[in-house]
């Protein structure tokens, strides 16, 4: 009988590593989850044990700053999923408390899989590497061949992403890869069921809404994923052959904040369901730094083709309202709101 493959998840504490880690041990693989720090294991194990079986999960220690348990962590792995990045509620002071980690983490996970002989790592990046600054395109949505434009004014979160996804492509274009394959995987807003008490930051806009946090909806608009249709993406990006060297943006048709809390109004919560004007949203985005950072899209949709999704990946995203509904359902039931 053959040995069950072992896959390195980076960033095991988070809400897409978790989910993450459950479709590959329902899979049938081993995993090795990293952590910060390992008082945090039993915690994400407990979290996971309602959804898997835990008996192949594991646990190292690593940091996306230092070089420490790298090479130790990758031994024996056939895979890595690299997760783990920097992901804030507002603004750094400076854009390099995002750049550095993201960039240098991506590249310390490639580098020590590729020592190791692992044989493809697949990397979290996001739709902010693809679809944002100014772009010299043809019109239509965007899909893979795009990239965002670093030298626009963007965010320093986006900026971080797209320096990171290149800089890993980069990577595995050199000598020092030793044949190492990279698949990369793009979400847009990824919403859908809490395992715990800890959500992803674009769920803040799930969690604002049942809060009800503003009288109105801000004109703002959200390409959304479901995160077990990220964690599944993640998994055939792994296994299928045809998924080296590819990236893959991962959405559903972009929607209104308002088409949100509709869909949750539907279910039976209690959201608000107007329209914010513009202006209004500018008032509060001065005081609120959340709202700030998505203030930059007011009043703009952004298209995108998830075709290589369905037709590579065999994936058929959820609707907005399954993965808004049991994002709320969760929050709720865990005390969030």
């Amino acid at each position: 009988m053959s040995k069950p493959q072992i896959v390195l998840v980076t960033g095991a504490t988070g809400f897409i590593a978790k989910h993450c880690i459950i479709s590959l041990l329902n899979a049938g693989l081993q995993v090795r989850g990293s952590v910060r720090s390992m008082s945090r294991a039993d915690e994400v194990k407990t979290a996971l044990a309602a959804h898997a079986d835990v008996s192949g999960l594991s646990f190292v220690e690593l940091d996306l700053m230092s070089d420490a348990g790298w090479d130790q962590a990758m031994t024996n792995c056939d895979f890595v999923q690299h997760v783990a990045s920097p992901f804030p509620g507002n603004e750094p002071k400076h854009e390099d408390e995002l750049i550095i980690p993201a960039r240098d983490g991506a590249l310390r996970a490639l580098r020590a899989a590729a020592n190791a002989g692992v044989k493809r790592v697949v990397l979290t990046s996001s739709m902010a590497a693809v679809a944002y600054g100014e772009q010299d395109r043809e019109p239509g949505p965007f899909s893979e061949k795009d990239w965002t434009n670093t030298n626009s004014n963007i965010g320093a979160y986006i900026k971080s992403k797209t320096i990171a996804e290149r800089a890993a492509w980069e990577f595995v274009e050199s000598d020092e890869a030793n044949g190492l394959e990279l698949s990369v995987i793009n979400p847009g807003a990824v919403l859908g069921p809490l395992l715990d008490k800890s959500w992803s930051t674009s769920g803040e806009l799930v969690r604002r809404l049942l809060a009800r946090d503003m009288p109105a909806c801000p004109r703002i608009a959200f390409a959304m994923i479901d995160v077990r249709d990220v964690a599944e993406a993640h998994l055939q990006a792994m296994i299928r052959p045809e998924a080296a060297g590819e990236r893959f943006l991962l959405a559903t048709p972009s929607a209104w904040m308002a088409d949100i809390s509709k869909a949750l109004a539907a279910n039976g919560f209690h959201t608000p369901t107007g329209v914010l004007p513009d202006f209004m949203v500018r008032v509060i985005a001065i005081f609120d730094k959340t709202v700030r950072l998505a203030a930059r899209d007011l009043g703009h949709k952004t298209e995108i083709d998830n075709s290589k999704l369905k037709n590579m990946l065999g994936i058929e995203p959820r609707s907005l309202e399954e993965m808004s509904v049991s994002m709320a359902k969760t929050m709720k039931q865990f005390g969030v709101v």
